[in-house]
Formats: C-alpha cells, structure tokens, sequence
C-alpha cells in the first residue's frame, strides 16, 4: 500500500491530456462520492461541507474537468500511478475564496484509461485539541491547501 514515504510525486501542474482523460473515466464516480461524502459527514459532523450547506447536489456537483481540474500531482507505485487533483467546484465562492475537491485516483499500468479507478476525496479533520479530537472539518479547500498525498 502506498504511504507519503513510499510514492514521490512529481510538482503540482495543469493537466496534461493523459490526466483528463483519466479523470473524465471516473468523472461520475467522483460525483457520486462527493454526494455520499456530504450526506453521511451531514449525519454526524455537518462542518465537514459547511461550504456548500446552501447548495443543492447538483449545484454542488456541477464542475467541468476540461475547466475546473486546476492541477495535478502523480507519483508511480509498483501497481501503477497515483493521480491527485485538484477540481474547483464553481458554486463556492465564500469568504474563504473558491472552493476545491482534492480527489485521489489510480490508474494501473499498461492498460488506457479503461481500469482506472477512483479512490478518495480528502476530507480534512484538521487541528487537533489537547485531547486529540479535531477541531476544524473541511471537504471543499481553499485555494491555497497544497494537493499533497493522502490516504483516505
């Protein structure tokens, strides 16, 4: 399994064709999650999307890569590549700025884009208290949360 330590990714870059493609092959997949993401954190932690409480699904949804896929890291693993982006979602725009999804995707080796997969969204439980509970919850970033690796 990959690890921050194990995958040395390249710099945050736009994307290359390569890439959208193989985020247009999961493209419904990463509606879905973040429909199912925002909908299970609203049972237990609403925080978590507070940016888009006054947005429908759709709303929320509504993002073209061709546009809103602003940048891209990828790091190669012995299964294959690890494809991290940043996708800005165009119905936020708060006090914080634009809203972006970091999504994590993989694309095995040698075979296109028909068996990549997705497979998460970061969702950030940020600071820690003094007895490790979070403290901050966030699922749409700000423009200037880096896309680093994560695990999720």
């Amino acid at each position: 399994m990959a690890t921050e330590e194990t995958v040395t990714f390249n710099a945050p870059h736009a994307p290359h064709p390569n890439a959208l493609e193989a985020f247009h092959t999961v493209q419904h997949a990463i509606k879905a999650a973040i429909v199912k993401s925002r909908h299970d954190w609203d049972k237990h932690e609403p925080r978590m999307w507070s940016r888009a409480a006054s947005l429908s699904d759709a709303e929320l949804t509504t993002f073209n890569l061709n546009h809103d896929l602003v940048e891209i890291r990828s790091g190669p693993t012995s299964y294959g590549t690890i494809l991290l982006g940043k996708i800005r979602i165009p119905a936020v725009h708060d006090d914080l700025g634009e809203g972006f999804i970091h999504v994590r995707i993989h694309d095995p080796p040698n075979r296109g884009t028909e068996d990549v997969v997705f497979h998460s969204l970061f969702t950030d439980e940020g600071h820690k208290d003094a007895e490790g509970h979070p403290k901050t919850w966030q699922a749409i970033q700000p423009a200037d949360v880096p896309l680093e690796f994560f695990n999720e």
